[in-house]
């Protein structure tokens, strides 16, 4: 998961609240996060190369609360977890649904459900966790290409339960591959415009992004050429206008391994020192301390920790420029320090 796409409120914050520990089929990690053993109740065929799960407690029950925008980590054992945006209705309390695109040359996650999962299968998963709000405004642009769709649709029910603004921009390579496609285009036919690529080409992106607007908030999810696309064509927008969530992290060419420095745990008063070529994740999982995290690739914010002193050298894909200022929260898989030393709440 994903980006310029934190909460308001900070990134990777918890999207509902979490079950307590020693809950039937559930259990909590030593970082207090709740894990829960879901089964697949329902496995179906969405669009080409795309299934969608429907995962419920086994014995029925409520599930943790979450907002559009929020994914879940599915726990596939083996060192093998993937985040996927939660696609459902958040009024839901009884059931998560994801869709999943299957991509051969990936790193096995969506293989794994594909081949892997069945209905009746029993999953792990941790969250939600939100690090793609969607902010109040009085309009809102969505912009999705692919699987991108995902998170998208939880939010055009919310806009439109807001009494929003909103319009939809969404492409694919056809579209018969767009998932949720005819649904949407049904429900809200004046606001929703399909653009499979095989009929009209690729996004064209000016004529929704020439202007900017003060008023409108731009939501954009897919591929990352499509990304990076949106990106540039919103620089002449007001700041925070722009809500991107990625899916790969973003490419950075100016970054090395970087230089040793020192990290201080403030909760004990340990000091590590994280080498070049090293994360402080690898650090401080070498020196015992538990700290949750996942994509290793700074995209789902599952490692966020709060920095309590010096400045940290953000290299993820999730922080907006006026987090990045603040500087007090990194995440430690990608992130690193742009002095000597950095006092973590860890």
């Amino acid at each position: 998961m994903n980006s310029n796409a934190a909460s308001p409120a900070g990134p990777a914050s918890p999207a509902g609240p979490a079950s307590p520990a020693g809950e039937a089929h559930g259990e909590a990690t030593a970082t207090g996060e709740s894990v829960l053993t879901l089964t697949v109740m329902r496995k179906e065929h969405l669009a080409d190369a795309v299934v969608r799960l429907t995962l419920a407690r086994p014995g029925g029950g409520t599930l943790p609360a979450w907002t559009p925008g929020a994914h879940l980590d599915l726990l596939f054992g083996e060192g093998l977890e993937r985040q996927y945006s939660l696609c459902g209705d958040p009024g839901d309390t009884s059931s998560y649904q994801v869709a999943v695109l299957r991509v051969d040359d990936g790193r096995g996650g969506s293989r794994y459900v594909h081949d892997e999962l069945a209905e009746g299968t029993a999953v792990r998963v941790r969250g939600p966790r939100n690090n793609f709000a969607l902010v109040p405004a009085p309009a809102y642009l969505f912009i999705a290409g692919g699987i991108g769709i995902t998170p998208i649709v939880p939010m055009l029910a919310e806009a439109d339960r807001r009494g929003a603004d909103w319009h939809l921009l969404y492409g694919g390579r056809t579209r018969s591959s767009m998932a949720f496609a005819g649904r949407l285009a049904q429900r809200w036919p004046g606001r929703v415009r399909l653009c499979p690529q095989d009929e009209d080409g690729m996004l064209d992106l000016d004529p929704v992004l020439r202007s900017p607007s003060p008023h409108t908030a731009v939501y954009c999810c897919g591929p990352a050429p499509l990304l990076d696309a949106v990106e540039q064509r919103c620089r002449p927008w007001p700041q925070g206008a722009l809500h991107i969530e990625r899916f790969t992290p973003r490419v950075r060419e100016d970054e090395g391994s970087g230089t040793t420095f020192v990290v201080e745990l403030a909760r004990s008063g340990r000091e590590l020192t994280v080498p070049a070529g090293r994360s402080v994740l690898e650090a401080v999982e070498e020196a015992g301390v538990e700290v949750l995290s996942s994509c290793r690739e700074g995209t789902c914010g599952t490692c966020e920790t709060t920095v309590l002193g010096g400045e940290p050298e953000h290299r993820d894909s999730l922080l907006t420029p006026h987090e990045r200022a603040a500087a007090d929260v990194m995440f430690l898989c990608v992130s690193r320090c742009r002095g000597d030393r950095l006092v973590l709440d860890l």
